[in-house]
Protein backbone atom coordinates (compact mmCIF):
# COMPACT_ATOMS: atom_id res chain seq x y z
CA UNK A 1 0.00 0.00 0.00
CA UNK A 2 1.11 3.77 0.30
CA UNK A 3 2.36 5.02 2.56
CA UNK A 4 2.58 8.77 4.07
CA UNK A 5 3.12 7.83 7.41
CA UNK A 6 4.32 9.95 10.16
CA UNK A 7 3.89 13.62 9.40
CA UNK A 8 7.12 15.47 10.79
CA UNK A 9 6.10 19.24 12.86
CA UNK A 10 6.63 22.17 11.40
CA UNK A 11 9.86 23.89 12.59
CA UNK A 12 9.05 26.84 15.07
CA UNK A 13 11.00 28.93 12.68
CA UNK A 14 8.62 28.15 9.39
CA UNK A 15 6.03 30.64 10.64
CA UNK A 16 2.91 29.54 8.78
CA UNK A 17 1.24 32.80 8.60
CA UNK A 18 2.21 34.13 5.62
CA UNK A 19 1.18 30.66 4.04
CA UNK A 20 -2.61 30.90 5.30
CA UNK A 21 -3.72 32.61 1.81
CA UNK A 22 -1.89 29.88 0.06
CA UNK A 23 -2.76 27.10 1.46
CA UNK A 24 -6.54 26.92 0.77
CA UNK A 25 -5.43 27.32 -3.29
CA UNK A 26 -2.76 24.85 -3.13
CA UNK A 27 -5.76 22.60 -2.37
CA UNK A 28 -7.80 22.92 -4.95
CA UNK A 29 -5.47 22.79 -7.19
CA UNK A 30 -3.92 19.65 -5.68
CA UNK A 31 -7.41 17.99 -5.64
CA UNK A 32 -8.02 19.44 -9.31
CA UNK A 33 -5.37 17.98 -10.78
CA UNK A 34 -5.73 14.43 -9.39
CA UNK A 35 -6.57 11.42 -11.85
CA UNK A 36 -9.99 11.48 -12.75
CA UNK A 37 -9.98 7.42 -11.71
CA UNK A 38 -9.21 8.69 -7.77
CA UNK A 39 -12.25 10.62 -7.65
CA UNK A 40 -14.54 7.57 -7.68
CA UNK A 41 -12.95 6.70 -4.21
CA UNK A 42 -13.87 10.35 -2.22
CA UNK A 43 -14.58 8.55 0.95
CA UNK A 44 -18.25 8.63 2.27
CA UNK A 45 -20.06 9.55 5.09
CA UNK A 46 -19.06 7.96 8.16
CA UNK A 47 -21.95 6.38 10.34
CA UNK A 48 -21.63 4.61 13.43
CA UNK A 49 -24.32 1.46 15.32
CA UNK A 50 -24.12 0.43 18.53
CA UNK A 51 -23.61 -3.24 18.85
CA UNK A 52 -22.56 -6.58 20.95
CA UNK A 53 -20.18 -8.44 21.07
CA UNK A 54 -21.91 -11.70 20.06
CA UNK A 55 -22.44 -9.77 16.96
CA UNK A 56 -18.63 -9.65 16.49
CA UNK A 57 -17.92 -13.22 14.24
CA UNK A 58 -15.14 -15.10 15.49
CA UNK A 59 -15.02 -12.78 18.01
CA UNK A 60 -15.38 -15.87 21.14
CA UNK A 61 -12.28 -17.69 19.37
CA UNK A 62 -10.24 -14.99 18.44
CA UNK A 63 -6.97 -14.96 20.95
CA UNK A 64 -7.41 -11.24 21.63
CA UNK A 65 -3.83 -11.41 23.67
CA UNK A 66 -2.07 -10.98 20.94
CA UNK A 67 -3.60 -7.32 20.25
CA UNK A 68 -2.56 -6.53 23.48
CA UNK A 69 1.32 -5.67 22.48
CA UNK A 70 -0.50 -3.24 19.89
CA UNK A 71 -3.10 -1.96 22.20
CA UNK A 72 -0.52 -1.23 24.54
CA UNK A 73 1.61 0.72 22.59
CA UNK A 74 -1.41 3.25 22.14
CA UNK A 75 -2.08 3.21 25.85
CA UNK A 76 1.22 4.21 26.33
CA UNK A 77 0.35 7.59 23.56
CA UNK A 78 -2.94 7.61 25.29
CA UNK A 79 -1.88 7.89 28.78
CA UNK A 80 0.29 11.26 28.51
CA UNK A 81 -2.09 13.41 26.64
CA UNK A 82 -3.66 16.03 29.23
CA UNK A 83 -7.03 15.47 29.32
CA UNK A 84 -7.83 19.18 30.27
CA UNK A 85 -5.91 20.51 27.11
CA UNK A 86 -6.70 17.63 24.64
CA UNK A 87 -10.58 16.33 26.40
CA UNK A 88 -11.29 14.30 23.78
CA UNK A 89 -10.07 11.56 20.79
CA UNK A 90 -9.29 13.24 17.85
CA UNK A 91 -12.77 12.23 16.68
CA UNK A 92 -15.20 13.50 19.55
CA UNK A 93 -17.57 10.56 18.83
CA UNK A 94 -14.81 8.41 20.33
CA UNK A 95 -15.20 9.76 23.54
CA UNK A 96 -13.34 12.01 26.47
CA UNK A 97 -9.46 10.81 26.41
CA UNK A 98 -10.46 10.62 30.64
CA UNK A 99 -12.48 7.40 29.70
CA UNK A 100 -9.58 6.38 27.37
CA UNK A 101 -7.09 6.42 29.80
CA UNK A 102 -9.51 4.72 32.81
CA UNK A 103 -9.33 1.63 29.79
CA UNK A 104 -5.77 1.93 29.64
CA UNK A 105 -4.57 1.68 33.21
CA UNK A 106 -6.49 -1.24 33.99
CA UNK A 107 -4.73 -2.88 30.71
CA UNK A 108 -3.64 -6.56 31.72
CA UNK A 109 -0.25 -7.58 31.86
CA UNK A 110 0.70 -11.57 30.59
CA UNK A 111 -2.89 -12.22 29.78
CA UNK A 112 -3.99 -15.52 28.21
CA UNK A 113 -6.88 -15.09 25.76
CA UNK A 114 -9.74 -15.49 28.05
CA UNK A 115 -8.07 -12.41 30.29
CA UNK A 116 -7.80 -10.00 27.43
CA UNK A 117 -11.88 -11.26 26.45
CA UNK A 118 -12.71 -10.54 29.62
CA UNK A 119 -10.99 -6.99 30.04
CA UNK A 120 -12.41 -5.67 26.36
CA UNK A 121 -16.04 -6.64 27.38
CA UNK A 122 -15.56 -5.01 30.83
CA UNK A 123 -13.68 -1.52 29.95
CA UNK A 124 -15.22 -1.69 26.03
CA UNK A 125 -17.95 -1.87 23.61
CA UNK A 126 -18.32 -2.38 20.02
CA UNK A 127 -19.92 0.15 17.28
CA UNK A 128 -20.59 -1.01 13.61
CA UNK A 129 -19.21 1.40 11.03
CA UNK A 130 -20.29 2.07 7.74
CA UNK A 131 -20.78 4.21 4.61
CA UNK A 132 -23.93 5.43 4.42
CA UNK A 133 -25.20 2.20 5.58
CA UNK A 134 -23.18 0.11 3.55
CA UNK A 135 -21.36 -2.07 6.08
CA UNK A 136 -18.73 -3.70 3.91
CA UNK A 137 -16.06 -2.46 2.69
CA UNK A 138 -12.15 -3.26 1.02
CA UNK A 139 -9.49 -4.31 3.19
CA UNK A 140 -5.91 -4.91 1.64
CA UNK A 141 -2.57 -5.97 3.08
CA UNK A 142 0.74 -4.28 3.22
CA UNK A 143 4.23 -5.29 4.50
CA UNK A 144 7.48 -3.67 5.32
CA UNK A 145 9.41 -3.91 2.33
CA UNK A 146 13.57 -5.74 1.86
CA UNK A 147 15.77 -4.26 -0.77
CA UNK A 148 19.33 -4.59 -1.47
CA UNK A 149 21.37 -1.90 -1.55
CA UNK A 150 24.77 0.22 -0.98
CA UNK A 151 25.92 3.60 0.67
CA UNK A 152 27.40 4.84 -2.30
CA UNK A 153 26.38 4.68 -6.03
CA UNK A 154 28.54 1.85 -7.76
CA UNK A 155 27.52 -1.47 -9.26
CA UNK A 156 24.09 -2.30 -10.09
CA UNK A 157 23.08 0.37 -7.27
CA UNK A 158 22.42 3.32 -8.87
CA UNK A 159 18.97 3.93 -7.74
CA UNK A 160 18.74 6.64 -5.05
CA UNK A 161 16.39 6.69 -1.73
CA UNK A 162 15.79 10.26 -0.87
CA UNK A 163 16.30 12.25 2.23
CA UNK A 164 14.00 15.03 2.94
CA UNK A 165 14.43 17.98 1.02
CA UNK A 166 15.61 20.96 3.61
CA UNK A 167 12.89 23.36 1.96
CA UNK A 168 9.73 20.84 1.67
CA UNK A 169 7.06 22.15 3.85
CA UNK A 170 4.15 19.61 4.98
CA UNK A 171 1.55 21.28 6.68
CA UNK A 172 -1.47 19.76 8.21
CA UNK A 173 -4.62 21.55 7.54
CA UNK A 174 -6.69 19.88 10.72
CA UNK A 175 -4.49 22.52 12.37
CA UNK A 176 -6.10 25.72 10.76
CA UNK A 177 -9.53 24.43 9.83
CA UNK A 178 -12.00 22.04 11.76
CA UNK A 179 -13.49 21.22 8.73
CA UNK A 180 -10.27 20.05 6.69
CA UNK A 181 -9.13 17.52 9.44
CA UNK A 182 -7.03 14.64 8.55
CA UNK A 183 -6.13 16.77 4.97
CA UNK A 184 -2.79 18.08 4.15
CA UNK A 185 -0.80 19.20 1.58
CA UNK A 186 3.12 20.20 1.08
CA UNK A 187 5.64 22.73 -1.36
CA UNK A 188 7.64 25.09 -1.13
CA UNK A 189 7.72 28.34 0.15
CA UNK A 190 8.56 31.35 -2.56
CA UNK A 191 8.23 34.30 -2.36
CA UNK A 192 6.20 34.14 1.13
CA UNK A 193 3.77 31.82 -0.72
CA UNK A 194 3.68 28.15 -0.71
CA UNK A 195 3.97 26.46 -4.01
CA UNK A 196 3.35 23.24 -5.56
CA UNK A 197 6.40 20.83 -5.39
CA UNK A 198 8.26 18.90 -7.97
CA UNK A 199 6.51 15.85 -8.67
CA UNK A 200 7.94 11.77 -9.47
CA UNK A 201 9.80 12.53 -12.47
CA UNK A 202 10.98 15.81 -11.81
CA UNK A 203 12.61 14.68 -8.86
CA UNK A 204 13.71 11.19 -10.50
CA UNK A 205 15.27 13.30 -13.12
CA UNK A 206 17.51 15.60 -10.66
CA UNK A 207 15.38 18.96 -11.18
CA UNK A 208 15.35 19.97 -7.49
CA UNK A 209 17.23 22.89 -6.25
CA UNK A 210 20.68 22.71 -5.62
CA UNK A 211 21.54 21.05 -2.41
CA UNK A 212 18.19 19.71 -1.99
CA UNK A 213 18.33 16.61 -3.60
CA UNK A 214 19.85 14.03 -1.02
CA UNK A 215 20.37 10.62 -1.74
CA UNK A 216 20.24 8.42 1.80
CA UNK A 217 21.00 5.14 -0.13
CA UNK A 218 20.92 3.39 -3.46
CA UNK A 219 19.41 0.21 -4.76
CA UNK A 220 19.30 -2.47 -7.52
CA UNK A 221 15.51 -2.06 -8.15
CA UNK A 222 13.46 0.72 -9.48
CA UNK A 223 10.33 -1.27 -9.13
CA UNK A 224 12.04 -1.95 -5.47
CA UNK A 225 12.49 1.32 -4.65
CA UNK A 226 8.83 2.24 -5.52
CA UNK A 227 7.07 -0.20 -3.87
CA UNK A 228 9.21 0.85 -0.47
CA UNK A 229 7.80 4.38 -1.19
CA UNK A 230 3.87 2.60 -1.16
CA UNK A 231 5.00 0.33 1.90
CA UNK A 232 6.38 3.33 4.10
CA UNK A 233 9.37 1.70 5.40
CA UNK A 234 11.75 -1.32 5.11
CA UNK A 235 15.02 -2.40 5.53
CA UNK A 236 18.03 -2.34 3.00
CA UNK A 237 20.88 -4.73 3.11
CA UNK A 238 24.21 -3.51 2.14
CA UNK A 239 27.09 -5.47 0.65
CA UNK A 240 28.60 -6.04 3.75
CA UNK A 241 25.95 -7.93 5.32
CA UNK A 242 24.08 -5.28 7.79
CA UNK A 243 20.95 -3.62 7.17
CA UNK A 244 19.69 -0.12 7.23
CA UNK A 245 16.15 0.44 8.83
CA UNK A 246 14.42 3.25 6.57
CA UNK A 247 11.07 5.26 7.79
CA UNK A 248 9.11 7.60 6.13
CA UNK A 249 10.06 11.08 6.28
CA UNK A 250 7.80 13.24 4.43
CA UNK A 251 5.84 13.30 0.53
CA UNK A 252 5.96 15.73 -2.01
CA UNK A 253 2.29 16.68 -1.36
CA UNK A 254 1.04 15.38 -4.94
CA UNK A 255 -1.83 13.11 -4.50
CA UNK A 256 -1.27 8.74 -4.54
CA UNK A 257 -2.50 7.50 -7.86
CA UNK A 258 -2.90 3.89 -7.76
CA UNK A 259 -0.98 2.39 -10.68
CA UNK A 260 -2.87 -0.90 -10.57
CA UNK A 261 -5.31 1.52 -12.24
CA UNK A 262 -3.27 3.13 -15.12
CA UNK A 263 -2.73 -1.10 -16.28
CA UNK A 264 -6.32 -1.97 -16.00
CA UNK A 265 -7.00 1.61 -17.93
CA UNK A 266 -4.56 0.32 -20.63
CA UNK A 267 -5.29 -2.75 -21.44
CA UNK A 268 -2.12 -4.11 -19.49
CA UNK A 269 -3.92 -6.06 -16.99
CA UNK A 270 -7.45 -7.34 -16.13
CA UNK A 271 -9.20 -5.87 -13.15
CA UNK A 272 -9.86 -8.58 -11.22
CA UNK A 273 -5.85 -9.64 -11.85
CA UNK A 274 -3.93 -7.29 -10.56
CA UNK A 275 -2.49 -7.47 -6.96
CA UNK A 276 1.01 -6.27 -5.97
CA UNK A 277 2.54 -9.58 -7.63
CA UNK A 278 1.23 -8.95 -10.79
CA UNK A 279 2.07 -5.06 -10.82
CA UNK A 280 5.65 -6.17 -10.38
CA UNK A 281 6.12 -8.63 -13.12
CA UNK A 282 4.69 -6.90 -15.59
CA UNK A 283 7.27 -4.08 -14.46
CA UNK A 284 9.91 -6.02 -14.29
CA UNK A 285 9.21 -7.40 -17.82
CA UNK A 286 8.64 -3.96 -19.25
CA UNK A 287 11.22 -1.74 -18.11
CA UNK A 288 11.02 1.00 -20.38
CA UNK A 289 6.89 1.53 -20.24
CA UNK A 290 7.15 0.74 -16.22
CA UNK A 291 9.03 4.02 -16.08
CA UNK A 292 6.40 5.66 -17.51
CA UNK A 293 3.16 3.61 -15.49
CA UNK A 294 4.95 4.47 -12.17
CA UNK A 295 5.76 8.02 -12.84
CA UNK A 296 1.77 8.65 -12.95
CA UNK A 297 1.83 8.11 -9.36
CA UNK A 298 2.86 11.82 -9.19
CA UNK A 299 3.63 11.00 -5.03
CA UNK A 300 6.78 10.61 -4.01
CA UNK A 301 8.03 9.65 -0.32
CA UNK A 302 11.66 10.86 1.33
CA UNK A 303 13.04 8.46 4.30
CA UNK A 304 15.16 8.93 7.01
CA UNK A 305 17.07 6.30 8.70
CA UNK A 306 15.13 4.92 11.68
CA UNK A 307 16.72 3.16 14.84
CA UNK A 308 13.89 0.78 14.91
CA UNK A 309 14.11 -2.34 12.65
CA UNK A 310 10.69 -2.62 12.84
CA UNK A 311 8.31 -0.41 10.34
CA UNK A 312 6.96 2.52 12.41
CA UNK A 313 3.34 3.77 11.43
CA UNK A 314 1.18 7.13 11.38
CA UNK A 315 0.90 7.39 14.94
CA UNK A 316 4.29 7.21 15.64
CA UNK A 317 5.04 3.50 17.48
CA UNK A 318 5.96 0.57 15.73
CA UNK A 319 3.71 -1.65 14.11
CA UNK A 320 2.33 -5.23 15.24
CA UNK A 321 2.59 -7.99 12.48
CA UNK A 322 -0.87 -9.36 11.88
CA UNK A 323 -2.42 -6.75 14.74
CA UNK A 324 -2.00 -3.49 13.44
CA UNK A 325 -4.04 -1.52 10.81
CA UNK A 326 -4.36 1.67 8.48
CA UNK A 327 -7.53 3.50 8.59
CA UNK A 328 -8.50 6.31 7.21
CA UNK A 329 -7.15 8.71 10.19
CA UNK A 330 -9.69 11.94 8.87
CA UNK A 331 -12.08 9.29 10.06
CA UNK A 332 -11.04 7.14 12.60
CA UNK A 333 -8.45 8.25 15.39
CA UNK A 334 -5.37 6.49 16.54
CA UNK A 335 -5.12 3.82 18.88
CA UNK A 336 -8.88 2.72 18.39
CA UNK A 337 -9.17 -1.22 18.85
CA UNK A 338 -11.02 -2.26 15.34
CA UNK A 339 -12.44 -5.68 14.58
CA UNK A 340 -12.10 -6.83 11.52
CA UNK A 341 -13.95 -9.16 9.87
CA UNK A 342 -12.91 -9.89 6.53
CA UNK A 343 -12.73 -12.93 3.80
CA UNK A 344 -9.33 -14.66 3.64
CA UNK A 345 -6.07 -12.73 2.36
CA UNK A 346 -5.59 -15.86 -0.08
CA UNK A 347 -7.98 -18.54 -1.02
CA UNK A 348 -6.14 -21.10 1.22
CA UNK A 349 -6.34 -19.18 4.67
CA UNK A 350 -8.83 -18.97 6.72
CA UNK A 351 -10.97 -15.50 7.40
CA UNK A 352 -9.90 -12.78 9.37
CA UNK A 353 -11.66 -12.84 12.05
CA UNK A 354 -9.81 -10.73 14.68
CA UNK A 355 -9.02 -7.47 17.04
CA UNK A 356 -6.61 -4.71 15.36
CA UNK A 357 -5.37 -1.66 16.39
CA UNK A 358 -5.63 1.28 14.15
CA UNK A 359 -2.51 2.96 14.41
CA UNK A 360 -1.25 3.77 10.64
CA UNK A 361 -2.83 5.53 7.81
CA UNK A 362 -2.08 5.99 4.00
CA UNK A 363 -2.55 7.46 0.61
CA UNK A 364 -4.82 4.56 -0.74
CA UNK A 365 -6.86 4.31 2.71
CA UNK A 366 -10.19 6.39 1.93
CA UNK A 367 -13.48 5.94 3.53
CA UNK A 368 -15.03 4.93 6.75
CA UNK A 369 -14.88 1.05 5.79
CA UNK A 370 -11.61 0.90 4.20
CA UNK A 371 -8.50 -0.91 6.05
CA UNK A 372 -4.75 -1.89 5.08
CA UNK A 373 -3.34 -4.85 7.39
CA UNK A 374 0.37 -4.73 8.46
CA UNK A 375 1.52 -8.23 7.90
CA UNK A 376 5.19 -7.85 9.13
CA UNK A 377 8.69 -8.40 7.71
CA UNK A 378 9.84 -10.91 4.72
CA UNK A 379 8.68 -13.15 2.12
CA UNK A 380 5.79 -14.57 3.81
CA UNK A 381 4.66 -11.35 4.99
CA UNK A 382 4.76 -10.22 1.28
CA UNK A 383 2.79 -12.72 0.09
CA UNK A 384 0.08 -12.38 2.50
CA UNK A 385 0.16 -8.90 1.80
CA UNK A 386 0.62 -8.78 -2.09
CA UNK A 387 -2.67 -10.54 -3.15
CA UNK A 388 -4.80 -9.45 -0.51
CA UNK A 389 -8.32 -7.62 -1.53
CA UNK A 390 -10.98 -8.93 1.02
CA UNK A 391 -14.33 -7.66 1.56
CA UNK A 392 -14.77 -7.19 4.91
CA UNK A 393 -16.64 -5.64 8.06
CA UNK A 394 -15.38 -3.50 10.89
CA UNK A 395 -16.47 -2.32 14.50
CA UNK A 396 -14.46 -0.07 16.66
CA UNK A 397 -14.31 -0.53 20.56
CA UNK A 398 -15.06 2.29 22.36
CA UNK A 399 -15.25 2.89 26.00
CA UNK A 400 -18.64 2.36 27.42
CA UNK A 401 -19.21 5.95 28.52
CA UNK A 402 -18.26 6.62 24.97
CA UNK A 403 -20.53 4.67 22.99
CA UNK A 404 -23.73 5.77 24.98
Amino acid sequence: MTYPKITKPLSPARSLEPLLSAVSILLLSACASAPTASTTDAPKVLERKAAKFSDLPGWSSDDQSQALPAFARSCARILKIDPVQKPSMSAAWAGPISDWQTACRALPQGADAAMARRYFETYFTPVALTAEGEAKGLFTGYYQASLKGSRTAQGPYTIPLRARPDDLVMVNLGEFREELKGQRIAGRVIGGQLKVYEDRAAIEDGRLPQGQDKPLLYVDSAVDAFFLQIQGSGLVRLPDGSTVALGYDGQNGHPYYAIGKELVKRGYLAKDDVSMQSIRVWLAQNPVEGREIMRTNKSYVFFKVTEQQGAVGGEGLELTPGRSLAIDHSLIPYGLPYYLDADPPRPQDAPLQRLMVAQDTGGAIRGPVRGDVFWGYGDQAEAMAGPMKAPGRGWVLLPKSAAR
